[in-house]
């Protein structure tokens, strides 16, 4: 599957989520976008909704966060309006993205924000975790034939059924699945990673990370077990505060996590019993039979004068067997490999 001209799969694809850490600041946005570029990001993912696209101005219970969160006693409509990216900057911060090598797109949360986003021909959409359950909107998100990247924080298998099989109503099968914990952050015995390579065998699907969690190691657990796309909320500097300051990575934690990505990219490489050059040459300390004591011409070889020894230039030990017994062709050195030709 391609989103622009990111082939996914050949690599992971990593996207800074820009999320609420912009501060209603432009320059702020366009910093961090500048930062997430020079930290290793593929990708910048911001959100498209209001306060009033996504909930209502209302105060009762029903609307409070509670729960044991970070936000709790928050009303939704005080808490989204803090966080949302208003509409007007986000053509001129994916144009700014662009210009930096970075891949945009958006999370939208209504169809008016699909399509504005539409109008900015976004080359991806991502469904976020709380969305999953919003078949209308996921079924028009699909009608428009691009890349669906799907987190997965509060749906039960039959969530991720349903939803996937509005998209495959719209003939849009180009989904990646995202693994994802929708707690913020993230406690460790919550994740179960083991869903990772099981998502990706039960719906055939290209699967991911969504991580809440603080660090990277649960990001590199993640692409151990196969995951393609990796998705980390990105801040300047996090006692710069608001909503998702305390579960975002900084720049040089998330260079750090991009980095070590790579190298387990390379580490894991492709399912194959060929040798390297380089282990082909380790092979010559391995272990192979060798004259150990000087042998006469017609001496019988015994497991006295030879035996089993590094360095691997001789025979393999497992001709040892077929060896003893033997006589010997020829005066033999000790210290030299042992041959089928020394044998009458």
């Amino acid at each position: 599957m391609n989103i622009q001209d990111f082939r996914i799969g050949t690599k992971v694809f990593v996207i800074a989520e820009l999320s609420a850490n912009h501060g209603h600041n432009i320059d702020t946005a366009k910093k961090t976008i500048k930062a997430a570029k020079e930290s290793g990001a593929d990708a910048i993912k911001i959100q498209t909704y209001t306060p009033d696209t996504i909930t209502i101005d209302c105060n009762n219970d029903y609307f409070r966060v509670s729960g044991g969160t970070i936000w709790d006693g928050r009303t939704l409509y005080n808490l989204y309006r803090e966080a949302y990216m208003p509409w007007e900057w986000q053509k001129e911060l994916m144009d700014f993205a662009k210009e930096q090598g970075l891949i945009s797109f958006s999370t939208p949360f209504d169809k008016t924000a699909v399509d504005f986003l539409e109008e900015l021909d976004v080359p991806a959409y991502k469904i976020a975790s709380f969305e999953i359950t919003d078949i209308p909107l996921i079924e028009y998100i699909a009608q428009k034939k691009k890349p669906i990247i799907m987190s997965t924080g509060i749906a039960t298998l039959r969530d991720i059924e349903d939803a996937l099989m509005a998209c495959k109503r719209m003939g849009n099968d180009d989904v990646i699945l995202l693994k994802c914990t929708s707690a913020y952050p993230s406690p460790m015995e919550d994740i179960n990673l083991n869903v990772i390579p099981n998502m990706r065998e039960t719906f055939n699907k290209l699967t991911g990370l969504s991580d809440h969690t603080l660090g990277h190691t649960v990001a590199l657990g993640a692409v151990a077990l196969g995951a393609k796309v990796i998705e980390k909320h990105f801040i300047l500097n996090r006692n710069d505060g608001g909503p998702d300051a305390k579960f975002s990575m900084e720049p040089s934690e998330f260079k750090e996590m991009v980095k070590n990505i790579r190298d387990l990219e390379k580490a894991l490489g492709t399912i194959t019993y060929e040798l390297t050059e380089n282990q082909k040459n380790s092979r010559e300390h391995s272990r192979s039979l060798f004259v150990v004591n000087d042998i006469k011409k017609g001496e019988k070889f015994t497991e006295e004068n030879i035996k089993s020894i590094r360095p691997g230039f001789g025979l393999e030990t497992k001709y040892i067997d077929n060896i003893l017994g033997e006589k010997a062709k020829c005066d033999i050195k000790k210290g030299t490999p042992m041959a089928w030709n020394y044998l009458v």
